[in-house]
């Protein structure tokens, strides 16, 4: 599979890193969560980094199978921004031009969350938002996405349908 292309690559500002996926994604959301919010100011503080949120503050990622996603250029710019010492998450950051790539746990749960952001114009839309409890503004937008305080149920039954699957294929690559 990995000689074949892929279905969506995302790519850092200057070209540097490359991220393929070789499956239509299993969600589209924008995350409004603490954390989601603390790394955009963190991110927003270096002059030089992308941004990390959408105009309504929502941080929106694809949502991939783990076995369908990999670095597949400069793997080597990547660096772990993790907003705590302790915490399993790790938001990957192309060094080369600030651009926030993927976030990934280091407990190998089966999915990989992208930044929409670096997939450029051929991402599909946002289905979903969602830990909108901890949005900053409380107006919701009107354009017809579900809201949803936490994580719906649907979108965590397809997170648990995809992880069999991985068990009977073979991975295209693996991320840092």
């Amino acid at each position: 599979m990995a000689g074949n292309n892929p279905t969506y690559v995302a790519r850092c500002r200057c070209g540097a890193v490359e991220v393929g996926a070789w499956s239509a994604p299993i969600v589209v959301t924008a995350c409004y969560c603490d954390d989601c919010q603390e790394a955009a100011r963190r991110c927003a503080a270096s002059a030089d980094a992308a941004p990390l949120v959408d105009a309504d503050c929502g941080t929106e990622f694809m949502v991939f199978r783990r076995d369908r996603i990999a670095c597949i250029r400069g793997a080597d710019h990547l660096q772990a921004m993790r907003l705590r010492d302790a915490t399993k998450t790790r938001r990957m950051i192309a060094g080369c031009c600030a651009t926030p790539m993927y976030l990934t746990f280091d407990d190998r749960r089966p999915w990989i969350s992208a930044f929409r952001a670096a997939f450029g114009a051929d991402a599909p839309p946002v289905q979903l938002r969602i830990c909108t409890r901890f949005r900053q503004s409380r107006e919701m937008a009107t354009d017809g996405l579900p809201n949803h305080p936490g994580y719906p149920a649907s979108m965590i039954l397809r997170v648990l349908a995809a992880w069999p699957l991985m068990l009977f294929s073979r991975p295209v690559g693996a991320l840092p």
